[in-house]
């Protein structure tokens, strides 16, 4: 098939970057086929990094609108394109309500929320042979039910060197090796590490004369500000000053980052960073960093992973104990054998 593929692609920041996976495999088993991606517009930056799309086209619904004239209106527009295949990752009915609008001959995506008819290549999903999100993308690019799971390639981002030193400056980084802290979790507080702990492990990096950057959205600003003011100062507040692209190229040039389970650990991970990731109400059997330079902290206690935004444990229960109980010092080991600190 040398026709071009329309991917329909996830709504969080971490999917869109697991989906890499998918882009490279479909690049690699249809090398003249341009892959184009139907995906919010707060994503469009990050797949630019991405070498095996041709264009990011913007999905341009509120998460969870469904708006149905507007999806059948963008589907009809796609339809001198000519995509010979659309494949949809989201498990819901609306986002395959484009790629049916669009005509597109094969449309091909998990059997889930009753799609029949709107997708015509419905693939079972089996959860046990494909354990983890990156392998249930990946399986899409072959044909027909998963008999095996697949090899998954790692994301891999475009990192821009002139444009992290320019960056360093803008935000007054110095010169200095750093280390980036990534503290926050869209999700919820059950995966994020305690920011007494975040503030604890940069008061000992800065000891050691690293210096660390605080990145986060500018929700985090304040989580951001209680990290630095309990550190002493040994950190440097980035929240709400970075876009995503600023964070791939920032990453890229840090000496590690230490993070929760987020969308900005998969981030750092596919912009080549070394990552010391730390998992709280979810699993790294599920949504694991994708290199071979990370450390992951979790403690896979009885109820983990429960995948609950908020610890359902009441006392005398020890409520949060997947985060509390990982150490900073821990954490600190980790980063100095993985970075060489």
């Amino acid at each position: 098939m040398t026709a071009d593929l329309l991917i329909v692609g996830p709504a969080w920041v971490g999917d869109m970057v697991m989906a890499q996976s998918l882009f490279i495999r479909l690049h690699e088993r249809y090398p003249d086929a341009a892959i184009d991606v139907l995906a919010p517009g707060w994503s469009l930056p990050i797949i630019g990094r991405m070498p095996e799309i041709r264009a990011g086209i913007e999905l341009p619904f509120a998460h969870g609108e469904f708006n149905f004239g507007g999806r059948r209106r963008l589907g009809l527009s796609l339809r001198d394109r000519g995509y010979a295949q659309a494949i949809v990752l989201p498990n819901s009915w609306k986002s395959a309500v484009v790629p049916f609008f669009a005509d597109i001959p094969r449309r091909s995506g998990y059997a889930r929320e009753f799609r029949y008819g709107l997708l015509n290549d419905l693939r079972p999903l089996n959860k046990a042979l494909l354990k983890t999100t990156p392998q249930r993308f990946v399986a899409l690019a072959d044909d027909g039910p998963a008999r095996a799971a697949p090899a998954v390639p790692a994301p891999r981002f475009r990192a821009d060197a002139e444009r992290a030193a320019q960056l360093r400056a803008d935000l007054a980084l110095g010169d200095g090796p750093g280390v980036a802290l990534m503290p926050g979790a869209e999700y919820g507080p059950a995966k994020q590490w305690p920011a007494a702990y975040y503030a604890q492990l940069a008061a000992d990096l800065g000891r050691q004369g690293i210096r660390s950057w605080i990145i986060g959205s500018k929700k985090e600003l304040p989580l951001g500000a209680e990290i630095v003011a309990a550190s002493n100062g040994a950190a440097i507040n980035l929240c709400g000053r970075t876009s995503l692209v600023d964070v791939i190229d920032l990453v890229s040039v840090a000496r590690a980052v230490v993070c929760n389970d987020s969308g900005p650990m998969h981030i750092a991970a596919a912009a080549g960073a070394k990552v010391v990731a730390i998992y709280g109400s979810s699993t790294p059997d599920h949504t694991p960093p994708m290199t071979m330079h990370a450390a992951i902290h979790y403690r896979r206690l009885s109820c983990s992973p429960c995948f609950e935004r908020n610890c359902p444990l009441k006392p005398p229960a020890e409520p949060m104990a997947c985060l509390t109980g990982i150490h900073p010092d821990a954490v600190l080991s980790s980063l100095t054998r993985l970075a060489d600190l």
